[in-house]
């Protein structure tokens, strides 16, 4: 206690404050029952695309349009050839004519059984799904050349071409 006096200081007062609220926590059901308790003016908007599983940037107009004319392109194609009218036509000539041959079914299910498999087994053999097989059986599948390839190695069969 060397002086005598008032004792004074030279500082500046500090004030430690928390960061603004973000976006997020302005939006926050407490904070904006507080607001509305203490008077302040709440704006609230409701998106358009609210609710729903689109893009705000998806265009279906577009889509639209592509798939009028690609349609469009198809029935004349169809007509050209005097084969289809529709795409519909067109994607049911195509469905009809690329299922499983009934030679192919015939053999796929011999040399499955003379190898003693069952269609679980042949299908863990070559990693596809037991239905694969069950659809080539069945003849219902689109024959496919890498699955015919799995399933002749599997069952050391050729399955296409000449035997």
């Amino acid at each position: 206690m060397a002086g005598v006096g008032p004792i004074s200081q030279d500082w500046e007062p500090v004030v430690i404050r928390k960061k603004a609220p973000t976006a997020a926590a302005k939006k926050d059901e407490k904070v904006v029952n507080a607001a509305r308790r203490a008077g302040a003016e709440i704006e609230t908007l409701r998106k358009s695309t609210a609710g729903t599983n689109k893009a705000a940037s998806s265009s279906t107009s577009l889509n639209t349009r592509k798939l009028d004319e690609d349609t469009e392109n198809l029935s004349r194609l169809g007509s050209f050839f005097g084969l289809l009218e529709t795409y519909s036509d067109f994607t049911l000539c195509i469905l009809e004519d690329d299922r499983v041959p009934t030679e192919l079914k015939k053999a796929i299910m011999q040399a499955r059984t003379d190898k003693k498999l069952t269609q679980a087994q042949l299908a863990q053999i070559i990693n596809e799904k037991p239905q694969i097989i069950q659809e080539y059986e069945s003849g219902k599948a689109i024959p496919n050349q890498q699955i015919l390839t799995k399933l002749e190695r599997a069952l050391g069969v050729k399955l296409r071409g000449k035997k």
